[in-house]
């Protein structure tokens, strides 16, 4: 009898914790320890970010995930001397209005398409000619054997980049929500309004 009660009690307890559990939001993961919303977030944006690359014409290295991890993203490939080169001032635009609402824009330089002169120049068109003030970085690879991881993902996800300027819209959670190529402008009602859908989940 004093095991049966003592077993009793025990489910009853267990029972009414799992209540609270749920009331708070966490889950377990493999090993049972408590996830939050806030941690999945972040997990999800460690497979996209979790690199380290070069500012543009700098030596700084930056951890993409501490940088850019567990915010809405549009992420762009960009080259100086392209016919699409003009939208640096629509994506300046874009970070200019929706930064405070917490979207990050992160250009990264690349020569895949054979329209990017040397760092230096390029650097010059972003920060001189378009006065671009969100980050920048160092050209990379985005598409084919070579690609970044970063952009290896995005491709996994959703498509390689065709053609320079190609725009990745991504959740908190490091997920594409829509991708958008070249010819759409960044200042186009087709693109504010998915970033406005998207800051609205956020």
């Amino acid at each position: 009898m004093r095991y049966l009660l003592s077993g009793l009690l025990t489910a009853g307890l267990v029972m009414l914790a799992a209540p609270a559990a749920a009331s708070s939001g966490a889950t377990s993961d493999a090993s049972g320890a408590a996830v939050t919303a806030s941690d999945s977030a972040v997990n999800g944006t460690a497979g996209l970010l979790n690199h380290e690359l070069r500012r543009l014409h700098s030596s700084e290295m930056v951890d993409l995930q501490e940088r850019l991890g567990g915010a809405p993203l549009l992420l762009v490939n960009t080259a100086s001397r392209c016919g699409f080169t003009r939208q640096f001032e629509g994506l300046e635009a874009v970070h200019q209005r929706y930064g405070e609402r917490g979207l990050r824009v992160a250009g990264f330089s690349s020569n895949d398409f054979n329209q990017e002169i040397d760092e230096e120049g390029a650097a010059e068109v972003c920060f001189v000619n378009f006065g671009v003030t969100f980050d920048m970085f160092a050209p990379i690879a985005v598409r084919g054997p070579d690609a970044h991881p970063l952009f290896a993902e995005l491709a996994r996800q959703s498509e390689a980049p065709r053609w320079n300027f190609t725009k990745y819209l991504v959740n908190a959670d490091g997920e594409v929500v829509e991708r958008f190529g070249s010819s759409t402008r960044p200042d186009s009602r087709r693109m504010r309004g998915a970033i406005e859908a998207l800051l609205a989940d956020h």
